[in-house]
């Protein structure tokens, strides 16, 4: 019976910390309220574990990494076009997301996982059309973010 309580303690844990991680949606649209040709939300905050899940709401999307916008060790990723994708997010840092055939359009996420350690690296990464000034509004709405928390 005592051996039955402490494995009876560590199953309830670890179920406790499966059903932490959360799944969050974001959908890859024609129009949204921010536009055409986006994902919404754009700016997904994310904890370790947790999966994104892109939903081609509108047909013709993909989403995927842009190369140099991932935390050192993280794992590229590219959905195929037309199909939902869930990606498990385990690296904390700052991901920058993009449908292929509208990236040029400003079709970009970012999801941004724990402390994001690899910020200036991600700011740095050159960008082009559309995607340039969405990728700005981005920057400049998770930098909101930290003086709001910082002000707390």
């Amino acid at each position: 019976m005592r051996r039955t309580i402490p494995l009876a303690a560590a199953a309830m844990l670890a179920m406790t910390s499966l059903a932490a991680a959360a799944e969050i949606e974001v959908k890859m649209l024609n129009r949204g309220t921010e536009g055409v040709m986006v994902f919404e939300p754009a700016l997904v905050r994310a904890e370790p574990g947790d999966t994104v899940k892109f939903v081609a709401t509108d047909k013709g999307h993909n989403a995927e990494t842009i190369k140099g916008m991932l935390p050192d060790g993280a794992t590229a990723f590219a959905g195929k076009n037309g199909e939902d994708v869930s990606v498990k997010f385990e690296q904390p840092g700052v991901y920058g997301i993009k449908c292929l055939p509208h990236y040029g359009m400003g079709m970009v996420a970012m999801v941004v996982v724990g402390t994001p350690g690899n910020l200036d690296q991600a700011k740095a990464v050159p960008q082009t059309g559309k995607a340039k000034q969405v990728f700005a509004t981005l920057f400049a709405k998770l930098d909101a973010g930290k003086t709001a928390e910082a002000g707390k």
